[in-house]
């Protein structure tokens, strides 16, 4: 696979991965590989193989993926890493041969990174843990505005949201931002005095690709 082309961002939930690989694939006529690209494939996933990633496909009754423990909850996150992994280095490889820079909302482990991709173009975005356990249901994405309906439906809905937040403080740890802080690549905070923009030319500059043209957006 043709690494030179393909940049990634890695980190923890509400940190602007998304957002920066959007805006970079589009100012430097790019291809982005958003958060959770990889479902291009899952309809072709065997259970037996991707246990992890086909378990929210075929599942029949949303409310169960709601009220799992924290402890399964953490299990299965990292199992859908590691598979996603799999997924992702799959399609990079046909996208490696499109002659087009590639952006990576990336699940790829920076154990992973270290032995396929340069370091300058890997890229990670942390924000505070709390914060991306309070703000998470902020966002205004399909996804986490239907889990949150789902957590209104239950019997308790204080008790069942106390306990999904409490499965994301088990992924959003300090001990994994400590792990993501230190792994060796560039780091950039979220700060929220800090303009989209500004972060974009943040991003660009540790790519070492060209700075883009001004924009008023803030983060």
């Amino acid at each position: 696979m043709d690494m030179n082309h393909i940049y990634f961002i890695n980190g923890l939930a509400y940190a602007g991965k998304s957002t920066m690989v959007r805006l970079l694939a589009e100012r430097h006529d790019g291809i982005a590989c958003e958060e959770n690209y990889h479902d291009a494939l899952l309809s072709e996933l065997d259970p037996a193989v991707f246990p992890c990633l086909t378990y929210t496909r075929d599942l029949t009754d949303w409310h169960d993926f709601v009220r799992r423990s924290p402890e399964a909850y953490e299990a299965w996150i990292r199992g859908v890493t590691k598979e996603c992994e799999i997924l992702e280095l799959r399609l990079l490889e046909d996208l490696s041969t499109q002659g087009k820079k590639v952006f990576v909302d990336t699940n790829i482990s920076v154990e992973t990174l270290k032995r396929i991709a340069s370091p300058q173009h890997v890229l990670i975005m942390l924000a505070d843990p709390a914060i991306s356990v309070r703000r998470f249901f902020d966002r205004p994405d399909r996804e986490k505005q239907f889990l949150y309906r789902l957590l209104l439906e239950e019997p308790n809905p204080q008790m069942a949201l106390d306990n999904f937040r409490e499965c994301l403080m088990r992924i959003n740890s300090q001990e994994n931002y400590h792990a993501f802080a230190n792994a060796g690549f560039p780091v950039i905070l979220r700060d929220e005095q800090r303009s989209i923009e500004e972060t974009l030319h943040l991003v660009e500059r540790i790519f070492r690709l060209p700075e883009s043209g001004p924009r008023s957006s803030r983060t």
